[in-house]
């Protein structure tokens, strides 16, 4: 590691921490040249999430992309850009521990509907409307029950859990 003040190539390590979760680690070091003391930041090195397309091409998973389809989905809801990036985050981390290989764009595109519906049900129906690539009313009509379902049954687990922890 060089110095930034005069690119000596000595240093050595003063205090070393962990943050962001773990993902990396934060030095602080000091030059064995001049003294001075300055921060690096390591990180492992991750491959790149591959992504199986319907049409059998795999390209490389673009965290923006999917963060721009859901800035789509919640536009005019009530959810920051922190908790959609906290989202993302969320989404690219249960892939990395998931997948070995090219993730299908399908699996990709199921993980999301998982928890945008615990996030915003009406930011659901957008982004399924265009994942899903609705036909006609009567599939949107099919999707809507199904989130009806999904969060009564939600519902009706937490009040066991209430009742239980009572």
């Amino acid at each position: 590691m060089l110095c930034p003040n005069c690119s000596c190539k000595e240093s050595r390590v003063i205090d070393s921490r962990s943050f962001d979760d773990g993902a990396s680690i934060k030095r602080r070091r000091e030059c064995l040249e001049c003294g001075a003391r300055f921060t690096t930041f390591e990180r492992r090195e991750e491959e790149p999430i591959m992504v199986l397309k319907r049409d059998g091409h795999v390209e490389p998973f673009d965290r923006s992309k999917l963060l721009k389809s859901l800035l789509s989905a919640t536009a005019k809801r009530n959810v920051s850009l922190h908790t959609l990036e906290a989202f993302v985050d969320m989404v690219e981390n249960d892939i990395r521990n998931t997948y070995r290989g090219p993730i299908p764009s399908s699996s990709l595109g199921d993980q999301v509907l998982i928890r945008l519906g615990d996030l915003d049900k009406v930011a659901y129906i957008r982004f399924a409307s265009v994942y899903k690539d609705f036909k006609d009313i009567d599939e949107l009509r099919e999707e809507l029950e199904h989130l009806t379902e999904t969060a009564a049954d939600a519902a009706v687990t937490a009040d066991m859990q209430e009742l239980e922890d009572e």
